[in-house]
């Protein structure tokens, strides 16, 4: 079994997020929310598109901001196989 590159130390990090991340985000669901509220409008096309054009700019930011950096990997976790009588699984074992 090949082995797994040790885990980097995250300590004093959390997954919540960087606030230049969060801006992004904010932007883009407010260009949803102004997009949803145009098609209840009537629906009123030039704030729909004005809502697209908002969702936009906000992808732009997270691609610039590079939010999926945000991401934290945790180390591998070890469970312990538990025992179980089941007909679809064989585990190598060859009849």
């Amino acid at each position: 079994m090949a082995e797994s590159a040790p885990a980097k130390s995250h300590s004093g990090q959390s997954h919540a997020g960087r606030a230049s991340s969060w801006l992004a985000v904010t932007v883009i669901l407010l260009g949803f929310t102004i997009g949803g509220v145009a098609l209840v409008m009537g629906p009123n096309w030039l704030l729909f598109w004005i809502g697209g054009a908002v969702i936009v700019i906000g992808g732009v930011l997270a691609l610039i901001f590079d939010i999926f950096s945000d991401v934290i990997e945790d180390a591998p976790r070890e469970i312990a196989v538990q025992e179980h009588h089941s007909p679809f699984e064989h585990h190598g074992k060859t009849a």
